[in-house]
């Protein structure tokens, strides 16, 4: 369900002329590491197939950090929001100056 609701909307902004950049996601293993590692690999797929830039993980350096998390340590807070910004500009830029 993931893999086709991401690829629905992939195609339907690239055939708008719109480019997208994919940002991926980590599922924690409480449904058995099996599913975690198969929910990562949905990303690289989609990326693959649609030609599109991934980002690997948005949320690197702030999911369980409490400088950067509400109190459940997974949603980031304002600071965390500009460390994600900060995570995708490198990706983003290049995709700005085509």
């Amino acid at each position: 369900m993931l893999e086709q609701n991401l690829a629905t909307i992939i195609q339907r902004a690239q055939s708008r002329g719109i480019a997208v950049l994919l940002c991926g996601m980590e599922a924690p293993p409480l449904k058995g590491l099996s599913y975690s590692l198969e929910f990562h690999r949905v990303f690289t797929r989609l990326a693959e197939r649609y030609k599109v830039t991934l980002v690997p993980f948005f949320l690197i350096g702030v999911v369980g950090d409490p400088d950067f998390t509400l109190g459940d340590l997974a949603h980031p807070n304002a600071e965390g929001h500009k460390r994600i910004a900060e995570t995708l500009w490198p990706y983003l830029e290049p995709m700005l100056a085509k």
